[in-house]
């Protein structure tokens, strides 16, 4: 007999987006995207949102730092070429490649689009897809974990400087203020939230599901603000179509690269296939929780909904991928 119970209509188009390997939550970004294009904040509302999200961000990396568990970093240290290998990946591999697109020309990929490339190639891996992937795949879930963290660990630190250095041999400079602001959203909440892990350790774990929620709200809230200051800069009509399509072909191409150049350096290196699961996963990824906040803290508001659009494209492109790539290393046969 039927129940009664009238169909979710949000159940159902989750469970389509699913089954297409769209993930919901970047359908709910590109929904921001359209409502800060349709109905940007300016004036004093603007303002008023500017401070509201420094502060969320700032609450968001005291979370960052106070989930990092430090212990399984250091107990994981002795797998240091395999932790080695992922951070290269991560922070020298991509830039590298990042570096290439400044040589297409502007009428292929506008400068702006080009160094929001570069921008999307030096931020930190992921921690929950990089572990989920390499579970699905039979990998070494624990040198996931491990890496994963490191690598967000030492993201807070690196991806500032590395964005410092090579935007500013692009001609983009990192203000003082931008330093500042760094220190202030980044670094000390982070620091402040390693601190207080003896006391907020179990709060954290406990009510892991809340907060992942207040995560996610974060992220929707700074993507309105980043794309609202850029929409109210012109960004649109200074992004066309054929921009983004150029930006889906470039991202396609540079996340084939990296994971074919990263399961041959874990073939070459001598890693088992179980530790090459793990640094092709945690290798491949880039951050959009990381990412987005750090774009709006480095960038004025009439840059940054440009900077992260490579970002969220190649967060999408990353997610499809590796879901297809787990799936088959996981039917594989252990001899």
């Amino acid at each position: 007999m039927p129940s009664g119970k009238a169909p979710n209509p949000l159940a159902w188009i989750n469970g389509l987006l699913l089954k297409l390997k769209l993930d919901p939550y970047i359908m709910a970004i590109m929904a921001f995207v359209v409502l800060a294009s349709l109905f940007p904040v300016s004036g004093a509302a603007a303002l008023g949102l500017g401070w509201v999200t420094k502060i969320t961000i700032g609450l968001l990396f005291f979370l960052h730092g106070a989930r990092l568990p430090r212990e399984a970093v250091i107990a994981g240290l002795g797998h240091w070429r395999l932790h080695l290998t992922i951070i290269g990946i991560t922070f020298a591999l991509f830039p590298l490649l990042g570096l290439t697109t400044s040589l297409l020309p502007s009428s292929i990929l506008p400068r702006e689009l080009a160094q929001g490339v570069l921008f999307l190639c030096c931020l930190p891996s992921t921690v929950q897809s990089s572990i989920a992937f390499t579970s699905v795949a039979r990998g070494n879930v624990a040198a996931a974990v491990v890496a994963a963290s490191a690598s967000n660990l030492l993201g807070v630190f690196l991806t500032p400087l590395l964005v410092g250095l090579l935007l500013h041999a692009q001609g983009l400079g990192i203000s003082m203020d931008a330093v500042k602001a760094i220190i202030i959203q980044l670094l000390i909440p982070f620091a402040l939230g390693q601190a207080s892990r003896r006391w907020t350790g179990a709060f954290v774990l406990e009510h892991k599901s809340i907060l992942s929620l207040f995560d996610r709200s974060s992220i929707l809230l700074v993507v309105y603000g980043a794309f609202s200051g850029a929409v109210t800069a012109g960004l649109w009509t200074k992004v066309g179509a054929k921009d983004l399509i150029t930006l889906l072909v470039l991202s396609a191409v540079l996340l084939t690269t990296v994971l074919g150049l990263s399961a041959l350096m874990a073939k070459s290196l001598g890693f088992a296939k179980a530790d090459e699961i793990a640094i092709v996963f945690a290798g491949s990824k880039k951050s959009l929780a990381s990412g987005v906040p750090i774009a709006g803290i480095l960038f004025s508001t009439a840059t940054a909904g440009v900077m992260v659009l490579p970002l969220m494209i190649f967060h999408q492109l990353q997610l499809m991928a590796c879901a297809l790539i787990a799936q088959r290393y996981g039917r594989r046969e252990e001899p």
